[in-house]
């Protein structure tokens, strides 16, 4: 997978005051996302502009593409 998460976002949402209960309450992302992020697998565009707005960063704050050496 070319693009990573340079942190984790979970971890950064809970350092911001957002627990994934009160993200699931709340409705903020989708446990659909939730799961994704805890497994490393991509998320949606929309998920990372809400995420970016949750934490008040840009998407280079959060991901970062690493070279595929094949």
């Amino acid at each position: 997978m070319p693009v990573k998460y340079k942190i984790d976002i979970i971890a950064a949402l809970k350092s911001a005051g957002y627990n994934t209960n009160t993200i699931r309450k709340e409705k903020l992302l989708s446990e659909g996302t939730l799961q994704s992020l805890r497994k490393g697998k991509y998320i949606s565009l929309e998920a990372v502009s809400r995420i970016c707005g949750l934490l008040d960063c840009q998407p280079g704050d959060i991901l970062e593409y690493v070279h595929d050496e094949r």
